[in-house]
C-alpha cells in the first residue's frame, strides 16, 4: 500500500519530505551557511548590506535583564512586531496593531498589558520557541501594513508570499492568507490558507486548506480568483537576489509587500515545506529536475527569472 501511494505522488511530481532533504537540502545547502537563515537577526543584517528592503529593526533584547528596557523601548511606537530571531513555523511573533488606555492591542483586537508584553519576550530569551530550544534573542520591528490588495481576502494579520528558490529560480510560490483560524499568522500548519501563484504571471490559480481545496477565504467569504499580485516579476528578483546573498541553492523567500515600502523581505528558509505544492495543485520535482538539466549556470538575475517566466508558464502548462 505504501509503495503504491508513493509511486503515484512521484508520477504526480511531488516532492516528498526525505527526498527534499537528501536530495536537494543536503545537496544544495551547505551546513556552515544554515546561520545566515536560522538566526533572522543575521539575515536581516545580510539582506540590508545587500541593499534589499526589509522591516525595520527597532530593538532587540538579548538578556533577562535587558527586559526592564522594554517600555522605554516601545514607548514611542504604536505598532510593532515582537519575533524569535531563532524561531520557526511562526510560533512567538506577537504583533501589535495599537495601544489603547495603557493597553497594547494585538492583531486579533485583544489588549495585553505590559507584563504580558514582558513575560513573552522573557519566554522568547528563554529558547522556549527557538530550534532545538536554543537561548535566543527577541527582535522588535516594524509592524507591516500590508497592500490594500489583500484587504478583503485576508484576516487580522499580515499575509505573505512565499517563493522557492532552487539555485537561483524561481520555481514556485503561494501567497499564504491569515484565519481566525491561524490566530493572524500566514503559518499554513497553524490554518493560514495557501494561494498558488502562477510564477509566469503573479495571477492565483489553486487554493487549499488544512490541506483541503477551497476558493474563499472562511472568514470573509470573498473569492481568490482573478487576484493578481502587483508587481510580480519585481517581486521574482527580489526572491532571487537571495541565493547570491546566502549561497545557500535550496530556499524558501518570504515576502511582504508593504502598502507604502513594497516588497520587503520578512525572512528566508532553509528547509521549507511542502505545502507549497498543495496550494499550486502541482508537484516541485518536475521543475527541480528541469533547473538541473537545462537551466544555464551564472546568469543574471534577470536572465534566471526569464527563463522560468518562459519554461513554468501557464499557459505551456494548459
Amino acid at each position: 500500500m505504501f509503495f503504491s501511494r508513493h509511486s503515484k505522488l512521484l508520477k504526480k511530481g511531488i516532492l516528498g519530505m526525505n527526498m527534499r532533504n537528501a536530495d536537494f537540502i543536503l545537496i544544495y545547502n551547505k551546513r556552515h551557511l544554515y546561520p545566515l537563515v536560522d538566526n533572522k537577526l543575521n539575515t536581516k543584517r545580510l539582506a540590508v548590506k545587500a541593499g534589499i528592503t526589509v522591516p525595520e529593526l527597532y530593538g532587540v533584547i538579548q538578556y533577562q535583564h535587558q527586559i526592564r528596557k522594554l517600555p522605554r523601548m516601545l514607548d514611542c511606537y504604536n505598532q510593532f512586531v515582537i519575533k524569535p530571531s531563532k524561531g520557526s513555523g511562526g510560533k512567538g511573533i506577537l504583533v501589535i496593531s495599537g495601544k489603547e488606555k495603557g493597553s497594547f492591542i494585538k492583531s486579533n483586537g485583544t489588549a495585553i498589558n505590559q507584563d504580558d508584553i514582558d513575560r513573552h519576550v522573557s519566554n522568547i530569551v528563554s529558547g522556549l520557541y527557538s530550534l532545538g530550544g536554543q537561548i535566543d534573542c527577541a527582535m522588535i520591528e516594524y509592524h507591516v501594513n500590508f497592500s490594500p490588495i489583500f484587504k478583503d481576502i485576508s484576516y487580522q494579520g499580515v499575509p505573505d508570499i512565499r517563493v522557492i528558490i532552487f539555485q537561483g529560480y524561481p520555481i514556485m510560490a503561494m501567497l499564504r492568507l491569515p484565519t481566525s483560524a491561524s490566530d493572524g499568522k500566514a503559518n499554513l500548519h497553524q490554518g493560514a490558507i495557501g494561494v498558488g501563484i502562477d510564477i509566469d504571471n503573479g495571477k492565483s490559480s489553486h487554493a487549499v486548506c488544512k490541506d483541503k481545496p477551497t476558493d474563499k477565504h472562511p472568514d470573509t467569504n470573498i473569492s481568490f480568483k482573478g487576484l493578481t499580485i502587483p508587481g510580480w516579476r519585481n517581486l521574482l528578483l527580489l526572491a532571487s537576489r537571495c541565493y547570491e546573498i546566502t549561497g545557500l541553492g535550496y530556499i524558501g523567500v518570504d515576502i511582504v509587500l508593504d502598502d507604502t515600502l513594497g516588497p520587503m523581505i520578512l525572512e528566508l528558509n532553509a528547509r521549507p515545506g511542502l505545502a507549497i505544492q498543495s496550494a499550486n495543485n502541482a508537484g516541485l520535482f518536475p521543475r527541480l529536475q528541469k533547473i538541473q538539466k537545462m537551466a544555464p549556470k551564472r546568469l543574471s538575475v534577470e536572465k534566471r527569472v526569464d527563463f522560468v517566466q518562459k519554461e513554468f508558464s501557464s499557459a505551456l502548462s494548459g
